[in-house]
């Protein structure tokens, strides 16, 4: 089971950061599809797509293990980094603080989201073992893409990268979110606000009793900060794809000028290798697409610190990996590649963690 860090005061901004990410990620792509779906037509898509920072990347930079290929076959799977950089520097140089895989079913029609854990002790490719967290910031999307890969026995080639600081506005642009507060959480949730205002500069109000709510933007990032209840960091983790669902339904409703400013403020932002002709080909597709998973890996893990820094080594690798493989692309018999084995043999001979 993961370990409740205790490391609070280095994780409060980085919550903040990385809860906004995930959420903000999503609206970019519903901006795109949502216009689509309304029948804005093709010149409003074209227009939008065309203030995305597109790169052109090299495959052959891109390393995938042996096989790997014609496993996922049927499958397609994204690399999505939210990056912390107050420079905009979205290329390398910066450390990847939200990792999340969009791996789509091409033939059901489906799309599961896994977060990788940003502490994760894994092999980054052609390097030492380090946090994945460091990949981007070595070598940027092609290296952390690699790192993914020969760990976790993907074929990713195509990733989506953005620099957000925060979930408030967005939440307050799409008028808010309804959300269902127990006691439980009443009793955390307005410490959390408190804190939010004073990072975010702004002064939302408590919030005075339990029940069905419509929370503003930094009432809605303190609920989703929530991990003292029972269930702990793996219910916090449910709160955010609570809130990200109810975001993504309201933008889905949101009008033809509302979907234009958010998108005008969101799309300059991103940087990506999939280029706009692919995205506006697949757009038909994927605006019938459903998510129907969301979650955090590796399953089992638990801290360790070596040489006074603290990582979150997989326990153990291979059978992470074994059980990512049957989770996410339904391979009740998935034998990891030898190369996941060789380095998951690497982290036990590291962290002393076999089971």
């Amino acid at each position: 089971m993961r370990e409740n860090e205790t490391r609070k005061e280095k994780q409060k901004k980085t919550g903040l950061r990385k809860f906004g990410k995930i959420m903000l990620i999503i609206l970019v792509v519903l901006v795109i599809l949502v216009g689509i779906a309304a029948g804005i037509g093709f010149w409003y898509v074209h227009d939008k797509l065309g203030k995305l920072n597109y790169v052109e990347i090299d495959e052959s930079q891109i390393e995938v293990n042996e096989g790997v290929d014609d496993k996922l076959n049927g499958y397609r799977t994204i690399a999505i980094f939210g990056v912390d950089s107050r420079s905009n520097q979205l290329e390398k140089g910066t450390r990847s603080d939200c990792i999340i895989l969009a791996t789509i079913d091409e033939k059901n029609k489906e799309v599961k989201l896994t977060s990788v854990y940003r502490d994760t002790y894994l092999e980054l490719t052609g390097r030492s073992l380090d946090k994945v967290t460091h990949a981007y910031s070595y070598g940027g999307a092609a290296l952390a893409m690699s790192t993914l890969n020969t760990n976790l026995d993907l074929n990713i080639k195509e990733f989506v990268t953005v620099n957000f600081d925060s979930v408030v506005d967005i939440v307050n642009a799409v008028g808010g979110v309804s959300m269902e507060i127990t006691n439980s959480e009443l009793k955390y949730i307005n410490g959390y606000i408190d804190e939010i205002n004073k990072v975010t500069k702004h002064n939302a109000n408590h919030i005075t009793k339990a029940g069905t709510q419509n929370l503003n933007g930094v009432q809605a990032l303190a609920y989703g900060r929530i991990r003292y209840t029972a269930g702990g960091d793996y219910k916090r983790t449910e709160r955010m794809r609570d809130i990200m669902m109810a975001v993504m339904n309201k933008a889905k409703k949101m009008s033809v000028t509302q979907l234009n400013s958010l998108a005008d403020k969101l799309l300059p932002v991103v940087y990506t290798n999939i280029n706009s002709g692919e995205i506006l080909s697949l757009a038909p597709q994927v605006a019938t697409y459903k998510i129907i998973d969301s979650t955090g890996w590796p399953y089992n893990t638990k801290g360790a610190t070596i040489n006074g820094v603290w990582y979150g080594p997989p326990i153990t690798l291979e059978s992470n990996v074994r059980e990512l493989h049957q989770k996410v692309y339904g391979q009740s018999d998935y034998e990891p590649s030898a190369k996941v084995k060789e380095i998951s043999n690497k982290i036990v001979n590291k962290t002393g963690y076999s089971k």
